[in-house]
């Protein structure tokens, strides 16, 4: 019992103390969480409402020809600008690029690094359709058609489309933070004869530098973890369609093993591995028995036998990604959950409106297989 009045104040003093540590501590923790997302979570929600119903694509698939296609794009602002800029894949490509230059715009300070790096995805793809462009030969024009006018290189692009040769183009970029990775790879260019290593060593840098940030940055773990499993999934996808690409050209491990990403997600390093060994797609296939891709790839299988289109694989993995990232919204929905989803979401929308723009370019493109090609 206390008897003193002096200890008796001091106890209560303590306990209000200590009340107040337990109540203010965690309501700080939050509020440094969230309210950073409170504006960006804001913005991404109201772009959310902008993306096409299933209603508004089932009217852009049944349109009659790629003009009619045009000309419904052109009744939405965020594509109109571009509609009559561009040729139309490049128009849509440039879309997406908007988007993801405003999500590095407002996304909270300590995720920003993020989204700067995904933005290098810009550059990467601009390098690919260059060197592309220069290895079958199309002219300035034609190669500026493939460019996408976004990234750190957007100023470069203009004096990259002269060039005559991959070697020119390499050697133009040398002292960007690419010249490394495609010197690196020119020698196996040179003995296969194919882009695939350029591609694989751009790809891999892209995914080993968000890495590298994820590591680096601060954020909630629930944030971290959604992050990791976008990206890893994004990883593992990668190396899946370098393994299955590697299988159809008869390439062994040792020529596709530098360009494999090992820090994979549901892949580990002895598992990418067995699945280079595997004997053909099939068997590969199998070996991802106890993963998420297994049952992903089992059922695009039937239709690679039909095609044998290693596509049917790459859009069964686009799919399983974006399935997977929808659900991101809902599980943080006061953190980069929204923002992810979005980006997804939008990916996807871009993927169907290229593919649908192909149909219509090609008036015998079968309806059925069109709807099979959407994400």
């Amino acid at each position: 019992m206390i008897d003193s009045p002096t200890m008796l104040k001091a106890l209560i003093s303590i306990v209000a103390a200590a009340g107040a540590i337990i109540i203010v501590v965690p309501t700080i923790k939050f509020l440094r969480d969230v309210v950073p997302f409170a504006y960006p979570t804001a913005r991404v929600r109201a772009r959310m409402g902008r993306l096409f119903t299933d209603r508004q694509l089932a009217e852009i698939i049944e349109t009659e020809n790629l003009k009619e296609f045009k000309n419904y794009l052109r009744g939405f602002p965020d594509y109109a600008k571009y509609i009559d800029e561009y040729p139309i894949e490049k128009a849509l490509e440039s879309q997406l690029a908007e988007i993801y230059q405003l999500i590095t715009e407002i996304a909270p300070k300590r995720l920003k690094r993020v989204f700067e790096v995904q933005s290098k995805k810009w550059d990467i793809k601009n390098i690919k359709s260059l060197l592309t462009a220069k290895d079958t030969g199309l002219s300035p024009e034609e190669t500026m058609d493939l460019l996408i006018p976004f990234g750190e290189l957007k100023d470069k692009l203009e004096k990259l489309t002269d060039l005559k040769t991959v070697e020119d183009i390499i050697a133009a970029l040398e002292d960007t933070e690419y010249g490394p990775i495609l010197e690196a790879a020119f020698p196996d260019y040179e003995k296969t004869g194919m882009l695939l290593p350029f591609e694989a060593a751009l790809d891999k840098y892209y995914m080993e530098t968000i890495l590298e940030v994820l590591e680096e940055i601060s954020i909630p773990k629930e944030d971290i973890e959604i992050l990791r499993t976008y990206f890893g999934a994004q990883i593992d996808a990668t190396n899946l369609k370098i393994i299955l690409r590697a299988k159809a050209d008869n390439l062994k491990y040792e020529d596709i093993s530098p360009y494999i990403i090992p820090e994979s997600y549901q892949l580990p390093e002895w598992k990418l591995e067995y699945l280079m060994e595997a004997e053909n797609i099939k068997g590969m296939i199998s070996e991802l028995e106890g993963t998420d891709y297994g049952p992903v790839l089992t059922e695009a299988f039937p239709k690679y036998e039909e095609t044998g289109s290693l596509a049917t694989f790459e859009r069964a993995l686009e799919k399983y990604i974006n399935e997977t990232a929808r659900t991101f919204a809902l599980k943080r929905p006061l953190g980069v959950g929204p923002i992810i989803t979005f980006l997804s979401r939008k990916e996807a929308e871009i993927k169907n409106l290229k593919v649908i723009a192909r149909s219509k370019r090609e008036p015998a493109f079968p309806e059925p297989i069109l709807k099979e090609m959407l994400i």
